[in-house]
């Protein structure tokens, strides 16, 4: 087939990701790179696309088939909705926008227009996690009773030479955790309260290094989730799963979830169960499931591709990315009150 025309709006770290990985994709071409900075012009010079500083900018002959935003999280809003309103299917980068209220405009924005909106939730493209949620689906666990979630690495200074990373908002609750709540969702079902604690005492930045939080998943399974950015340790996502070559991989686990024929670790995929029923007397083994190495932001950008073309649905859309947004909120409002919050 033709090759789907994809603008990448935002050329940052992850809007070079993704320029990368369109690049590389037979499904895929680069439309247009939009982004008013200088870097982004010169970027677009080397590769031989067009650039324009906004996406009104965009000729109407020259519009895209498909868009990726990965602005700011403050523009993801304003951005979504200038492609939206020119019909076109758009992928938002996590978050969906910097707070609840903007996502749910952008949300209801796009069903309204019937244009498809998808969010930046990749991990969700993993072939990992698509071999867990399988699994879990397919009763190989029993039912689901307890969940426990570490995201504990360390940011090194430098990292916060730039001053809005030292200021609220900026910690790795809404940075980092979100994606970890958003597999937990995945694989585990809705999150309908959630209590949480938050520090600050290693650096003394306003914005929160570490965190506690139980969560009360719908199905009445219970989970406790701790993310730090000042922990140096191998117990996260990133060091864990070796999906993204920039970090090392530890080949541990960061994810044990919980049932009552089994248990499963993540991503190393070791199932646990009892020899005949179980019982704490009896021996217990693992089996390791197997599911293919596969970069799930290339995964995403295939997606995307069959998003437009009327293939395939999102795999994440833009309502799990608003669901998820509203769990992180919830962390945030329970973390500052002190007291549990419902989710409804």
């Amino acid at each position: 087939m033709t090759p789907v025309r994809l603008a990448v709006l935002g050329a940052g770290l992850i809007g070079r990701r993704h320029v990368e990985h369109i690049l590389a994709q037979d499904c895929a071409s680069l439309a247009a790179i939009v982004d008013p900075g200088d870097a982004a012009r010169a970027m677009a010079a080397e590769l031989g696309v067009p650039w324009y500083s906004t996406f009104a900018d965009i000729p109407a002959a020259a519009r895209p088939e498909g868009a990726i935003v990965a602005t700011p999280n403050q523009l993801h809003l304003s951005n979504g909705l200038e492609v939206i309103a020119a019909g076109i299917p758009v992928l938002v980068e996590k978050p969906l926008a910097d707070h609840v209220v903007a996502a749910e405009a952008l949300v209801a924005a796009a069903e309204r227009a019937g244009v498809a909106l998808m969010t930046g939730h990749h991990r969700r493209h993993n072939p990992l996690i698509q071999e867990a949620r399988r699994a879990i689906a397919a009763g190989m666990l029993g039912r689901v009773v307890a969940v426990h979630a570490m995201c504990w690495f360390h940011k090194p200074a430098a990292y916060f030479d730039v001053a809005w990373r030292r200021q609220a908002g900026a910690g790795p609750v809404l940075l980092n955790l979100i994606h970890d709540v958003d597999l937990l969702r995945c694989l585990c079902g809705e999150v309908s309260a959630v209590q949480a604690l938050e520090s600050n005492a290693m650096r003394g930045h306003p914005v929160e290094e570490t965190a506690a939080v139980l969560l009360r998943f719908a199905g009445g399974a219970l989970g406790t989730v701790t993310v730090s950015d000042t922990v140096a340790a191998p117990w996260s996502w990133e060091l864990t799963s070796g999906e993204n070559p920039a970090y090392a991989h530890t080949r541990e686990s960061c994810y044990l979830i919980g049932g009552t024929e089994g248990s499963l670790t993540i991503p190393q995929l070791d199932l646990w169960r009892h020899d005949g029923r179980p019982d704490w007397w009896a021996p217990i083994r693992a089996q390791r499931l197997a599911a293919p190495a596969a970069d799930p932001l290339a995964l995403q950008i295939r997606n995307l591709c069959e998003v437009v073309r009327g293939t395939a649905a999102p795999v994440v859309s833009g309502r799990e990315g608003l669901e998820t947004l509203r769990v992180i909120a919830a962390i945030k409002q329970a973390a500052a009150s002190g007291r549990p919050v419902e989710i409804k």
